[in-house]
């Protein structure tokens, strides 16, 4: 599978700025600002009601931004549709798996490509004839290791499986920024260590790559720079150690009055 053409020169890929997020006066976002550099992985942590699939909603357009920018490739998509984000070349998978059940691992990344977007009922009613267009879905679930079970129903994946085919669903929309938002939640260690070989290869293939996850192995593992978010603010960035040393991630996810040595079963030897 070729990396796709066209892709943005400029760098940052993306600048959030300022961003915002209220719900009924409760903030999601306050005043978010950070860039993702071309060819990283950039890892997001928080504890639970941080902000962090917030700030991936808001970013791509499933959330209008109240206050602050998003500029992706130097274009401001701060206003854009989700679908008019996506079609620029942002995807993302989600934490509740979103598959066709019914539908072949094949299907499932045929019916997610750009050709599929552009025209929906051609693309399905003739899925079995269209030999370029399958040999390049295939190439897509071959990137997480599941071209031998390109035949099987959604439905009889394994959890670990079903999670990877849909990171294979939004590498079909060829995207520049890939969002990937707890890709290990409910992984055994033996499919986190095999999601992170497949997201470590598929960095070659995107822009960048935003990875939101809880496990730490998975963040040591993948992330270049890592942000820390609170209560919607964004309160440490850094290098993954320096982040997971940072005492105000340790308060977030422990509380003040926890000690260090379980401080210290959180970051690990970094």
């Amino acid at each position: 599978m070729d990396r796709p053409e066209g892709r943005p020169v400029t760098a940052p890929v993306a600048e959030i700025a300022g961003v915002g997020k209220t719900f009924g006066g409760l903030h999601a976002l306050l005043d978010v600002s950070f860039t993702v550099e071309p060819g990283e992985i950039l890892g997001i942590i928080g504890p639970n009601g941080a902000g962090k699939t917030a700030l991936i909603n808001t970013i791509t357009g499933f959330y209008r931004a109240d206050t602050g920018s998003i500029r992706f490739g130097g274009r401001d998509i701060t206003r854009l549709s989700m679908h008019g984000i996506g079609r620029l070349g942002i995807a993302r998978s989600f934490q509740n798996i979103r598959l066709f059940q019914r539908m072949s691992a094949l299907e499932n990344v045929m019916t997610a490509s750009q050709a599929y977007a552009r025209a929906p009922f051609r693309a399905l009613f003739s899925i079995g004839r269209r030999k370029a267009e399958i040999e390049r879905a295939l190439g897509f679930l071959d990137a997480v290791e599941l071209a031998d079970k390109a035949d099987l129903q959604a439905s009889a994946l394994s959890y670990g499986d079903a999670r990877r085919l849909e990171i294979a669903r939004a590498l079909a929309t060829e995207p520049h920024l890939l969002l990937l938002d707890e890709p290990a939640a409910g992984m055994n260690e033996r499919e986190s260590a095999a999601l992170v070989q497949d997201i470590a290869r598929l960095r070659a293939r995107i822009d960048a790559i935003v990875l939101i996850e809880h496990d730490m192995s998975v963040v040591r593992a993948l992330a270049d720079r890592l942000l820390a978010l609170d209560a919607g603010r964004l309160i440490a960035s850094g290098t993954p150690a320096a982040v997971l040393r940072h005492p105000r991630v340790i308060q977030a996810y422990l509380g003040e009055d926890e000690d260090e040595k379980e401080g210290d079963a959180l970051v690990g030897d970094s």
